[in-house]
C-alpha cells in the first residue's frame, strides 16, 4: 500500500456505489464464551478465552493478505484491579467499583484531531453531570498486522467517567453511560474534521469492556498486551473471530458488540430496521424519563446486521426489560403451531408479537451484561452451538466443540442448543438457569392470557357485513383497466383456483425487464424479489412447518417499551389475503376501539403525470387527518374506476402512505389494508407487503374468477371453492419467497 493509500484510508464499509450497498452486510462466524458459574475472577478465564478465540481462527477470514483479518475480539467484565493500579501510576483518582465507567475508544490518527474528538467527549460528559476522570492510551502492538488493517488502524485509548452526584444507582448510571455514547456517536458523525470516521466508541460501561478491532483471533494478544496482564481478571469472557462474507471488514464492525456477539445472519433485517424506526415515535420510557430522546435514532447507517441488532438489544435492555426478556422478544421460539407448549409461554410470545417482529436469522447469538451470560439459537436452528459445563462450575460454550482442552473425567454435561432454546448461566446466583424455568417466569410477568382475551380480535369474531354483488357486464374493463392479459387469466389464474398451486414454468424469462421495454408494464414488474445469498440455505417451508406462520396483525400498535394490556389490541387475520367478504367486515368495524376508513387512489385522467402526482399529496394529507381523528384502520381502495378516473397504482399508493406516516412518526398508530384491482400474482401481493400493507383484498382477481366460470374456463367448481384454492396458492407462494430468504 502506498502512502497516499495509507492517508487517505477510512475505517468503515465504502458508501454505496454501483451494485455495492452496505445495508446488505452479513457475517458468519465464529463466537464463544467461558465463564465461571460461581461469578470467580481470575486471570485463568481470560486466558482459556483468548484460546478458545484462537481455535475459532478457522471460523474466521483475512482479505489477500494473510496478515489481515476480518476482525477479532473479547468482552470482559471491568477489570477493576487492573484499572485501578494503571490509574494510580496515572494519577487517575478511580471511585469504587461500580462508580465508575470505562470505555475503549477509537479515535483519529491526527494528534489535533484528536484533541477535538476528546473534548467532544468531554463536554457532552460534563453536559450529563458526569465527571470525565480521566484518559488512558491502551498499549498496542500492531506489528503483526497487515497493511490494510494498518491504513484504517485508529488511536486506541481507554475512558473513565465518575458517576454524578444527581445519578441515584448503578443502574441509573449505566443508562446514563448509554445516554453519553449515544450522543457521542451522533455528534461526531457532526463533526467537521477530515478523520471523523475514525471516531468511535465500542463499549462504554460500568460492567462490562471490550477489546476488539480488524485482527484475526491469533493477533489480539499481540495486538492489546492489557489481556496477558495477570491482574486483567473476570468471571466470564465472551470472544468473536469474524469471517464477514460479502462484506467489508473494518475496526469499528468487529465482535463482540456491547452485548452480542453474533454468528450467522439477519435476513429479515431491512424490515426490522423500518419498523423499528416507525416505532420510535410512539416510545416513552420510564427508565430514561427525558433522556430518551438523546439515544434516538436506535439504530443508524452504516452498521452490519449484527451491530443493528445489538442497538436494538440494548435499547429493549436499558428501558427497563430483562437481557433474556429482551433476547426472546427478537429471537422468540417457533409458538404458533407448538402444540406441547404450555398456554401461558404461547400467550407470552403471542403477546410481544403485537409489539415486534421477530429477528429471524440464521443466528446463534452469546450474550451478556457481565452478570449473566448465554446464549441462544433461532428457531431455524441452522448455527451450530455447542457447551461443556465441568465438575469445578466453569462453563465452556462454543461454535464447535475442542476450543478447550477438557480432560473427559472433569467434564459434567456435554449439550448443544437446540432450536429456539435459550441457555444462561447467572454468575450473582452462581448457577445455571434452564430454558424452561427462564421463560415460565418471564410468562408469569403478566398476565399475559387476560390481555389477549380482553384486546386481541379475530376477524371471524366481528360481525359480517353483506357485500354488493359485481357488475357482471363490465369485469372485462375492468381487467383492461388493470393490466390484465390473456396469460394472468389461463397461465397463472386457472391452474392456481383449480389446483391452489402456483403454475409451474421453466426457469428464466425472455421477455424485456421492464426498466427497458417499450410496452406499458405494471410497477410491480420493475421489481425483482431477494434470496439469502450469503452462508444459509433457504428454509424448507413445507418439511418445516413448525416455524412458518401466515397469520398477520391489522391495526395500531403502542410504546413498545411499556408492557400494558392495550398493547395486543390489534385484529388477527388468518392470512395477509382477505376476501370481499372479509374486507367489508374489516371496513365495517366499529367495536372494542378499532375505527376504519376507505380512502380513495383514484385519480382524473384528464389532469395527466401531475394530477396523480396531487393525488398522491392529498391522499398522504388525507391518511394522517384520518389518523388525526382517531381512525386507525385505513383501507387504499381502487374501486370506483371510470372513464374519467383511473386508479394510482397500489404499490406507489401504499409505499406512498407508508412511508409518509413513517416520517411523521403516524405509521405504528395505524393498520394499513390494500383494495387493489392491479395484485393478482404472488410478486404483486409479496410487494405491497413488503412495502407496507398488513393485509391486501386483489377484489378483480376474484370477480375474474366468477367471470371464468360463467364462461365455462374454470369447471368443476364454484366461487367459493375457487376463491378458497386462489388464496391457498397466493399464500403458499408468498410463504415461498419468504423462505428464499432463509
Amino acid at each position: 500500500m502506498t502512502e497516499a493509500q495509507h492517508r487517505t484510508a477510512v475505517p468503515g464499509p465504502p458508501p454505496a456505489q454501483g451494485l455495492y450497498d452496505p445495508r446488505c452486510e452479513h457475517d458468519a462466524c465464529g463466537v464463544g464464551f467461558v465463564v465461571d458459574i460461581k461469578g470467580r475472577r481470575s486471570h485463568t478465564i481470560v486466558r482459556q478465552a483468548l484460546r478458545v478465540l484462537i481455535n475459532l481462527l478457522h471460523r474466521g477470514a483475512c482479505g489477500c493478505e494473510a496478515n489481515t483479518g476480518d476482525g477479532a475480539g473479547v468482552l470482559l467484565q471491568v477489570p477493576d484491579k487492573f484499572l485501578r493500579r494503571e490509574c494510580d501510576r496515572l494519577g487517575i483518582p478511580l471511585p469504587p467499583p461500580k462508580e465508575y465507567g470505562c470505555g475503549l475508544v477509537f479515535l483519529p490518527r491526527d494528534p489535533e484531531q484528536r484533541d477535538r474528538v476528546r473534548a467532544l467527549l468531554h463536554s457532552i460528559v460534563d453536559e450529563e453531570g458526569q465527571h470525565l476522570l480521566g484518559w488512558r492510551d491502551v498499549p498496542t502492538d500492531d506489528h503483526l498486522i497487515g497493511a490494510s488493517a494498518l491504513s484504517v488502524e485508529p488511536h486506541i485509548t481507554q475512558v473513565l467517567i465518575g458517576r454524578g452526584p444527581a445519578v441515584r444507582d448503578h443502574a441509573h448510571f449505566e443508562r446514563k453511560l448509554y445516554v453519553i455514547r449515544k450522543l457521542f456517536e451522533k455528534a461526531v458523525v457532526a463533526l467537521d474534521i477530515p478523520e471523523n470516521k475514525f471516531a468511535y466508541m465500542p463499549s462504554l460501561s460500568s460492567n462490562t469492556l471490550i477489546y476488539k478491532g480488524m485482527l484475526s483471533a491469533d493477533q489480539i494478544e499481540t495486538m492489546y498486551p492489557d489481556l496477558a496482564d495477570p491482574d486483567v481478571e473476570s468471571a466470564l469472557a465472551l470472544v468473536h473471530q469474524r469471517f464477514s462474507t460479502n462484506t467489508f471488514p473494518s475496526w469499528p464492525l468487529a465482535h463482540p458488540y456491547r452485548y452480542v456477539a453474533h454468528n450467522g445472519e439477519i435476513n429479515t433485517l431491512r424490515g426490522n430496521i423500518n419498523w423499528m424506526r416507525a416505532r420510535e415515535a410512539l416510545c416513552r420510557s420510564d427508565a430514561l424519563g427525558d433522556d430518551l430522546r438523546k439515544v434516538m435514532p436506535v439504530t443508524r447507517d452504516g452498521l452490519s446486521d449484527s451491530a443493528t441488532f445489538d442497538n436494538v438489544l440494548e435499547f429493549l435492555v436499558m428501558n427497563g426489560r430483562s437481557l433474556p426478556h429482551a433476547i426472546l422478544m427478537m429471537i422468540p421460539e417457533p409458538w404458533q403451531n407448538h402444540e406441547s407448549m404450555s398456554p401461558e409461554r404461547r400467550a407470552f410470545y403471542e403477546y410481544h408479537a403485537s409489539l415486534m417482529e421477530p429477528w429471524d436469522g440464521p443466528a446463534s447469538i452469546a450474550f451478556t451484561d457481565g452478570t449473566v451470560i448465554g446464549a441462544v439459537l433461532d428457531r431455524n436452528g441452522l448455527r451450530p452451538s455447542r457447551y461443556y459445563v465441568t465438575k469445578d462450575d466453569m462453563v465452556i460454550m462454543a461454535s464447535e466443540v475442542g476450543v478447550l482442552d477438557i480432560p473427559a473425567e472433569k467434564i459434567l454435561v456435554k449439550e448443544r442448543l437446540h432450536p429456539g432454546r435459550i441457555f444462561l448461566v447467572d454468575t450473582a446466583q452462581g448457577r445455571i438457569i434452564d430454558d424452561e424455568e427462564i421463560k415460565a417466569l418471564l410468562a408469569a410477568e403478566h398476565p399475559y392470557a387476560d390481555w389477549l382475551r380482553d384486546n386481541l380480535v379475530h376477524l371471524e369474531e366481528l360481525p359480517a357485513h353483506p357485500v354488493s354483488a359485481p357488475d357482471r357486464a363490465t369485469v372485462l374493463t375492468r381487467q383492461i383497466a388493470f393490466g390484465y392479459t390473456h396469460e394472468d387469466l389461463r397461465i397463472l389464474l386457472l391452474p392456481m383456483a383449480k389446483n391452489g398451486e402456483e403454475p409451474v414454468g421453466s426457469m428464466g424469462t425472455d421477455t424485456a425487464l421492464a426498466v427497458l421495454s417499450n410496452r406499458p408494464r405494471p410497477l410491480y414488474d420493475y421489481f425483482k424479489q431477494l434470496f439469502a445469498q450469503v452462508t444459509n440455505p433457504p428454509l424448507d417451508q413445507i418439511r418445516e412447518e413448525l416455524v412458518t406462520s401466515m397469520e398477520s396483525t391489522v391495526g395500531p400498535e403502542r410504546n413498545l417499551l411499556t408492557p400494558e394490556p392495550e398493547s395486543c389490541r390489534q385484529i388477527v387475520l388468518k392470512d395477509p389475503v382477505m376476501t370481499n367478504e372479509e374486507l367489508a367486515t374489516l371496513a365495517h368495524v366499529a367495536e372494542r376501539g378499532f375505527k376504519s376508513i376507505t380512502l380513495p387512489m383514484l385519480y382524473p385522467v384528464a389532469a395527466g403525470a401531475a394530477g396523480l402526482e396531487r393525488t398522491l399529496e392529498d391522499l398522504q394529507r388525507r391518511a394522517s387527518a384520518a389518523i388525526a381523528e382517531g381512525y386507525n384502520v385505513l383501507i387504499l381502495s381502487d374501486r370506483g374506476i371510470d372513464r374519467e378516473t383511473a386508479a394510482i397504482p397500489s404499490l406507489l399508493a401504499t409505499a406512498a402512505v407508508h412511508h409518509h406516516l413513517v416520517r411523521r412518526g403516524e405509521r405504528t398508530r395505524c393498520g394499513l389494508v390494500v383494495e387493489t384491482g392491479d395484485a393478482r400474482e404472488v410478486h404483486h401481493l409479496c410487494l405491497l407487503i413488503g412495502y407496507g400493507a398488513g393485509a391486501v383484498n386483489p377484489w378483480v382477481a376474484f370477480e375474474t374468477l366468477d367471470d371464468m366460470i360463467r364462461e365455462g374456463l374454470l369447471t368443476d367448481t364454484d366461487r367459493a371453492k375457487a376463491v378458497k384454492n386462489y388464496i391457498k396458492a397466493l399464500n403458499k407462494g408468498i410463504l415461498k419467497v419468504m423462505a428464499k430468504m432463509g
